[in-house]
């Protein structure tokens, strides 16, 4: 399927659609079970060289990114458990007897940056009790399929293929212009919104939920710091992700036609890349 909304904005990289399918496309890149992977660095890639990627609940890459695709609680395994997650998204396990005992024996197998992030923390949250509140709202689920598969859009069949979002990763000018149209009809609504999390849960989990509402909204994401790191080769250091679950994605590429996307304002703003 191709685009009007990816070319009227001067889309650079392919829009990545998520979907959920019960067989993996042939030559798709996958993770080795049991190996860690960044999911959106998979995203990334798909959008940069224009590849598809599949994840099961086998081949998912990080806990996060388990949690992300939505296969399940996947941070149940984490080193050290639920409270070991919480910890390390906050202050860490250092001064935990377990987490102290688990951090010396992730140094023999794991590197030196994530066995320092485990016992240090990430410090992306105020302590762990604040960790665990954030937990008790992650919209969480097991997806009824056996695949999340992410491909370019313009290798996805909307008659065949069960698509829940797309994502495209975009500068401020274009994130400016998505923002504007995704009001396009509604202004009187929220149309738009940013959450904190993973990115990968930004273009998963949370893309899930917004299909579950009467109005489903599009998402800002990409201000995952950890995630940046591992995109910034591939897409750049300027860039975010707009996230539209489906219905969202069709009504902004019906209202593309005469909008302001084809009056001089945006077409200054484009001209000047």
């Amino acid at each position: 399927m191709n685009s009007k909304l990816a070319d009227a904005i001067g889309l650079k990289t392919h829009p990545v659609a998520l979907t959920w399918a019960d067989a993996a496309p042939q030559g798709a890149i996958r993770f080795k079970p049991g190996r860690w992977g960044c999911v959106v660095s998979v995203f990334a890639t798909v959008a940069a060289k224009g590849r598809v990627g599949a994840f099961d609940r086998k081949t998912y890459g990080c806990w996060g990114g388990g949690v992300g695709l939505g296969l399940g609680n996947c941070y149940e395994d984490f080193p050290g458990g639920m409270a070991g997650l919480c910890r390390f998204l906050a202050d860490g396990n250092e001064l935990s007897g377990e987490g102290g005992r688990t951090g010396k024996e992730m140094a023999a197998w794991s590197g030196r940056r994530r066995t320092d992030d485990f016992l240090q923390g990430e410090r992306y949250l105020k302590s762990a009790d604040v960790a665990k509140r954030f937990l008790e709202v992650l919209p969480m689920r097991d997806v009824p399929a056996q695949y999340v598969v992410v491909k370019p859009l313009d290798l996805a069949d909307p008659e065949n293929d069960d698509i829940k979002s797309v994502t495209l990763f975009v500068d401020p000018d274009q994130l400016s212009a998505l923002v504007v149209l995704a009001n396009y009809t509604e202004p009187d609504r929220e149309n738009v919104i940013v959450r904190w999390a993973a990115a990968c849960q930004i273009m998963g989990i949370f893309a899930y939920r917004e299909l579950e509402r009467d109005h489903p909204r599009a998402l800002i994401g990409l201000t995952d710091l950890s995630a940046r790191k591992y995109v910034r080769a591939s897409l750049g250091g300027s860039v975010l992700s707009f996230t539209m679950p489906w219905p969202v994605f069709l009504r902004m590429e019906q209202n593309v036609e005469g909008s302001f996307l084809q009056r001089p304002t945006w077409q200054e703003l484009r001209a000047r890349h």
